[in-house]
């Protein structure tokens, strides 16, 4: 069964994505941040540009900062941002 979670996309990766957010099933094969990052990349382009490993990127679960090995739940809130944001 599909695991429903929202996300959040920021700044740089905003704009180049041209989204700011969204709610997707995400595979059963996809359990952590980092999983949703390479489920991501799978799209093609631009998400597999924009969120490509090896890439500057910071990620949040449930608006707090995690590593790739943060475990994602259902209707949790998964974010990417590049490193420095401006104001």
């Amino acid at each position: 069964m599909a695991t429903t979670i929202e996300l959040r996309f920021f700044a740089s990766v905003r704009e180049k994505l041209g989204i700011s957010e969204e709610k997707t099933e995400v595979p059963d094969s996809v359990r952590t941040v980092g999983d949703v990052r390479t489920w991501l990349c799978s799209r093609g382009e631009p998400w597999s540009e924009v969120l490509a490993e090896g890439r500057a990127l910071r990620m949040a679960l449930d608006h707090e900062m995690c590593e790739p090995e943060a475990e994602i739940h259902a209707g949790c809130e998964v974010a990417f941002f590049p490193p420095v944001t401006g104001g």
